[in-house]
């Protein structure tokens, strides 16, 4: 785990950009780690490089439509339709990371220096009826299992174990990175997150 409290010289520090979204419902927290740099970004939301595939992801689940959320034929998706989407849903998104240091100028978790993590706990008190952490990938699963009490092995991914956070019991499940660079078919990574998000 990086020291929190170190800062890499000569390389920028960046603040997550967005809030954390949290609708009143929501059964479970989907928790990733730090967006791309502003330039790689299609909207002002989470996951919002239109190479990545947790919309497509979530258009297949659900609507057995990739393109669900894509913005007309723009290479974009839509932040107004995922909210109100999520917030049907009953699924909640949130950073583990609030400052970081890209040590390759990447979006890579492989290099990405954490400064500072998000409070999950205070996330969670938001969060009433959560009952399932979800996170996509080992950096934001690492991040988790550090602000547990008493925190279990790192679970392998597709893999669910039982955390305590905040003063309260939770099921952790580890599901694949939704990037390109993660080597999975689209398809099989659609069956992993219905079976994950228990839908």
């Amino acid at each position: 785990m990086d020291d929190p409290f170190e800062i890499l010289p000569d390389v920028p520090v960046e603040v997550h950009p967005f809030p954390p979204f949290l609708p009143e419902k929501a059964r479970v927290l989907v928790l990733g780690t730090f967006p791309p740099a502003e330039g790689k970004r299609a909207m002002d939301f989470y996951y919002p490089n239109f190479q990545n595939d947790m919309w497509r992801i979530m258009g297949l689940i659900y609507f057995q439509d990739p393109d669900h959320f894509r913005k007309g034929t723009e290479k974009a998706f839509d932040p107004e339709k995922i909210k109100a989407f999520l917030t049907e849903a009953g699924i909640a998104l949130g950073p583990t990371v609030l400052q970081a240091q890209r040590e390759k100028g990447n979006a890579s978790d492989k290099f990405l220096h954490v400064v500072e993590e998000a409070d999950l706990a205070a996330m969670l008190a938001r969060l009433p009826h959560c009952q399932k952490l979800v996170t996509t990938g080992e950096k934001a699963t690492e991040i988790v299992l550090h602000q547990c009490t008493e925190p279990p092995k790192m679970p392998r991914t597709n893999t669910t174990v039982s955390i305590h956070l905040g003063g309260k019991a939770y099921e952790l499940t580890r599901l694949p990175s939704t990037s390109r660079a993660y080597p999975m078919k689209l398809e099989k990574k659609a069956e992993c997150y219905k079976k994950g998000l228990a839908l």
